[in-house]
């Protein structure tokens, strides 16, 4: 009985192209949706919180850079960092704040 239903269905949409260009066009849209919370979602959410990281860069946090130096920061400007690495005082470099891709604040409590 129960197979006799599906293959009545099955006839039905056969006979009828416009039900088939529907049903297809149902599940494109619901692969673009799978697609959206799948891939597009969380790579968005990941590029929201590196930009909040990236707005509240400081003068005397460390960083870790894209090429895996870590250094501390010197001086902060609007796209540009300055950039302290090592102990020698000399090596200082200016870049992107886009090559920042961790922060740790300086620990500031006294206990």
């Amino acid at each position: 009985m129960n197979n006799f239903v599906l293959l009545e269905a099955g006839a039905e949409a056969a006979a009828n192209p416009t039900l088939q260009w529907i049903m297809l066009f149902g599940q494109i849209a619901l692969l673009g949706v799978v697609f959206y919370f799948i891939l597009i979602r969380p790579q968005k959410k990941q590029q929201k919180q590196l930009n909040a990281m990236l707005a509240t860069i400081a003068p005397g946090d460390s960083v870790l850079t894209s090429s895996g130096f870590y250094g501390v920061v010197i001086d902060v400007m609007d796209d540009v960092v300055i950039v302290e690495f090592g102990n020698n005082k000399n090596c200082r470099i200016p870049m992107k704040k886009s090559a920042i891709v961790d922060l740790e604040k300086p620990n500031t409590s006294k206990e």
